[in-house]
């Protein structure tokens, strides 16, 4: 699809992301909105999140600050012809903390949307943001969609459970549901004061700090797929919705890399400033660390003809660069 046709097929299109202030979110509404579709963004702007108010200036974009677990969602979904459902409670060790909280914001809040969507929107076209974390301890690589389903933490289960009760709309009532399972993703507009999203957030963090950061293990393997790949995924998936409805795909990136060979090449990004020491897991996250993992993600390349266009090195120094001149909205 050219940019032209992408335009024509978005222009006017009344489109809800949920948690549309976090990382993954606000990169679709700014794209969304860009490509002229009337975008809603709801979330929770939960402080332990990834919402940031930053990540949405410049975007043509209405955000409505709600909870899906107690939020009146029938006029938000109302008239909504695709919905991009990205809110989700992502941090391991919160779930593992309290798993009540965990399942009640990953399967419980998704439920009580499913039953308002049937109401208000039940043409809509839904793209799921899932993840690989399902798959646990790869048994093989590189993991495909016929992988083991072996969740290895709470987080996990409770994000299983609600891109299950999805996939259950798309069999029953034919709703055209896609499901996504994302790997390690990373860019602008991450959440970086600390780990709570991704290793590679407070890596980001410090060495723009001028400071050391940790490397838990260093050998394992990891396919990071920078933003505005996976942007470009989630645009691709809502397009060709009818035609791969019901169906998961995992998405990756460019070849992977250990966690040793990531760090030096964020060092080598930021010009060579930076330092890192290697550590062993703590022992609080070892039993649920999955070793290493990357995505065969294959199917979803044939299905829409996407590819990751932007390679480790560059975005790496596109995320340190527009970092630069916003960190303190990030800290």
């Amino acid at each position: 699809m050219t940019d032209a046709e992408r335009a024509g097929f978005w222009r006017g299109r009344r489109v809800l992301v949920t948690g549309g202030a976090g990382f993954l979110g606000s990169a679709l509404c700014h794209a969304l909105a860009r490509h002229g579709a009337r975008v809603t963004a709801l979330d929770a702007m939960m402080e332990d999140g990834g919402a940031n108010r930053a990540n949405l200036e410049g975007a043509s974009v209405m955000l409505v600050r709600g909870d899906l677990r107690d939020t009146e969602l029938h006029s938000l979904c109302a008239g909504t012809e695709v919905l991009f459902n990205m809110a989700a409670q992502t941090s391991h060790m919160g779930g593992q903390r309290d798993p009540v909280a965990d399942i009640n914001v990953n399967a419980v809040a998704q439920v009580r949307l499913i039953g308002v969507m049937r109401e208000a929107a039940p043409e809509a076209a839904v793209v799921h943001a899932s993840t690989r974390q399902f798959y646990g301890r790869p048994e093989y690589l590189p993991v495909d969609e016929k992988h083991t389903v072996n969740p290895p933490d709470a987080n996990g289960v409770s994000k299983w459970a609600g891109e299950q009760y999805w996939l259950l709309e798309s069999r029953v009532l034919r709703r055209p549901v896609v499901s996504l399972r994302l790997t390690n993703c990373y860019g602008p507009r991450l959440r970086i004061r600390d780990a709570r999203q991704t290793f590679l957030g407070i890596w980001i963090r410090r060495v723009l700090e001028g400071e050391g950061f940790e490397v838990w293990g260093g050998e394992q393997l990891r396919d990071l797929t920078y933003v505005d790949d996976v942007t470009d995924a989630f645009l691709r998936a809502a397009e060709a919705a009818p035609l791969v409805s019901g169906r998961v795909f995992n998405i990756g990136g460019p070849p992977p890399a250990s966690l040793l060979e990531i760090a030096g090449r964020l060092v080598a990004a930021n010009d060579g400033r930076g330092h890192y020491a290697v550590k062993e897991f703590p022992a609080d996250r070892a039993p649920i660390d999955i070793g290493s993992y990357h995505a065969d993600d294959g199917a979803f390349r044939a299905a829409t003809g996407w590819s990751p266009r932007v390679g480790l090195d560059e975005g790496l120094r596109l995320t340190l660069d527009w970092y630069r001149s916003r960190l303190a909205d990030y800290l």
